[in-house]
């Protein structure tokens, strides 16, 4: 029996990248799972892979799409345990500088819809579920959470956000519901970014390595991949592994590690001037 059995679970982006591998995992684990995804053809081919899977396609950024996936949740599977907000979008690490006055506003509408908005129009949706079942609430934060350098400053100030919504909300529902973050690092995926900035169309993986090349350049020299983070978001939603969890995020990136010993000069690690 995985951690999760019996278990009903709502991912949101479910279609592609980190929100593939947790409709992957949490199915392994046991739980019945349910996706909100924006687009038509990921939602179609998840039906396709997993039969067993409740897709219902709708904007993360619509209340009324958020309302509709839990309310068949509940009517699917009697109740609602996790709700996971993944759905994201990036800006390709575009400066400040270089985002066209005429661009800005829409830009920002759209990075701030989905990843703060997002996560707040599921979490309204699902609350009463969630608090019937003394379920939890999941959200996908980022390095960018924390630390610069992970997106530019529209991505960055979303994320940074999104951590302090995951605080007010786990302040706000205790005791009744658990609400926490899981923040990844590096992840070549079909995320993509704003059509205010022609981002649209581009994926994260273009502008990444991958193989060897990719675990040549990763702190503990391995090439990363989705499924390496879905066990955290496993762990959270356990109420046996985690029942104490709420407020927590879990900061999975590496990126407060600064440096690799085997890159660093012999003479420095000794401590010799």
């Amino acid at each position: 029996m995985g951690w999760l059995e019996g278990q009903s679970v709502i991912i949101t982006g479910g279609g592609s990248g980190l929100g593939y591998a947790l409709v992957q995992r949490f199915r392994a684990e046991g739980a019945q799972v349910a996706v909100l995804q924006r687009s038509a053809h990921k939602a179609e081919a998840l039906r396709r892979e997993f039969p067993d899977v409740l897709v219902v396609e709708g904007d993360v950024q619509s209340i009324e799409d958020n309302l509709a996936v839990v309310a068949r949740t509940v009517d699917a599977y009697s109740k609602l345990d996790c709700f996971i907000a993944n759905a994201g979008l990036w800006d390709f690490k575009q400066e400040l500088r270089e985002l066209p006055y005429e661009d800005l506003d829409r830009a920002f509408d759209e990075i701030l819809g989905v990843n703060v908005k997002g996560v707040l129009a599921g979490a309204r949706a699902a609350v009463e579920a969630l608090e019937r079942s003394q379920g939890s609430l999941i959200v996908s934060a980022s390095n960018a959470s924390f630390y610069p350098g992970g997106g530019g400053p529209l991505y960055t100030a979303s994320k940074h956000a999104v951590i302090g919504v995951v605080r007010q909300l786990a302040y706000e529902l205790a005791p009744d519901v658990r609400v926490n973050a899981v923040a990844p690092g590096y992840l070549p995926s079909d995320l993509r970014g704003p059509a205010a900035l022609g981002q649209n169309d581009r994926t994260v993986r273009e502008m990444y390595p991958t193989g060897e090349e990719a675990a040549r350049r990763a702190l503990l020299g391995r090439e990363i991949h989705a499924e390496d983070y879905a066990g955290a978001y496993v762990l959270l939603a356990s109420r046996h592994n985690s029942p104490t969890a709420t407020g927590t995020v879990i900061d999975l990136s590496g990126v407060g590690v600064r440096g690799r010993r085997d890159r660093v000069p012999a003479l420095t690690r000794e401590g010799s001037a």
